[in-house]
């Protein structure tokens, strides 16, 4: 055997265990969700018939819930791509102009992360429904008293305020890096030259750190499409249904409602679709930036 079929075989040994659990956990379950997904299947029953595309008609075309989720949810994420990776960039630029303290505050902004977004979500719902009236009574900020979960308006921004902190942390990590690898040489002439702070981050510093916003802006997108656990801790999808995403829309039909599995399968092969698509547009665009960059 060559050195070089010794070093794949090593390789392969190496990978084989992980791309085992992905089949099987992943891989597995994705094939068989779009199979369900063209059945009536109601997850207990051995017996069920083929449907054909008669769920993913039905959930497009008849389906308001499921419609209303989708809109929500492309607010959302409309929101959480723009202003997390706008929060967690300038975080990572404050932090590591920082010349003391950059362990601590690196370590404060991602602490949130290592916290379940569930239990974050009911500490967080305890902050919106105790604290916060406490302090509007108690001080000036009055207008900290709001419905924060009651009303549909307030409780989109409260959601939004729970992914934000859950969130932004790990992408203000990835910037730090990128920015670590900026060449201090390219700042110092670009301040030789006249260019100021700011002009020399838009055009020095921005574009060499394009390849960790593309990375940022698809975790965000990711992420963002499949929203659950903050909505789920906060409003449950309420009041009503007007906090409802794609996902909690899926879970409720597929576990609570109805028990229609194959149904919310159709329901998930077409979240699937989407954030698919709109992934591969993001990268094509965000590497021709880079390229051009």
């Amino acid at each position: 055997m060559t050195t070089k079929r010794k070093k794949t075989v090593i390789l392969l040994a190496f990978v084989f265990p992980a791309l085992l659990f992905y089949a099987v956990f992943v891989l597995a379950p994705a094939f068989g969700g779009a199979w369900y997904s063209l059945t009536n299947w109601n997850g207990l029953n051995r017996t069920y018939r083929m449907v054909g595309l008669a769920n993913y008609i039905e959930a497009l075309t008849a389906d308001p819930f499921f419609l209303k989720s989708v809109g929500f949810t492309l607010k959302y994420v409309v929101f959480m791509v723009v202003l997390q990776n706008v929060i967690a960039l300038l975080l990572a630029v404050l932090v590591e102009s920082r010349r003391r303290s950059k362990v601590w505050f690196r370590t404060i902004f991602f602490m949130p992360n290592m916290i379940s977004l569930i239990i974050g979500g009911f500490m967080w719902l305890f902050i919106f429904t105790k604290v916060l009236p406490y302090i509007a009574e108690h001080s000036v900020f009055a207008f900290l008293d709001k419905s924060w979960i009651g009303d549909p308006t307030y409780s989109f921004f409260a959601i939004v305020i729970v992914s934000l902190w859950g969130g932004v942390g790990y992408l203000m990590v990835i910037y730090i890096a990128s920015l670590q690898g900026v060449p201090q040489h390219l700042k110092e002439a670009a301040a030789i030259d006249g260019a100021n702070a700011f002009k020399t981050f838009r055009y020095v510093t921005l574009p060499m750190i394009y390849p960790a916003l593309t990375i940022g802006i698809f975790l965000t997108l990711n992420g963002s499409f499949k929203a659950f656990d903050a909505v789920y801790s906060l409003t449950g999808g309420g009041p009503g249904r007007s906090t409802q995403v794609i996902a909690l829309n899926i879970f409720e039909e597929a576990f609570k409602s109805s028990n229609r599995y194959g149904y919310a399968n159709a329901k998930a092969m077409i979240l699937f679709l989407v954030v698919f698509l709109i992934t591969l547009i993001q990268l094509w665009l965000m590497k021709r930036r880079e390229v051009e960059s």
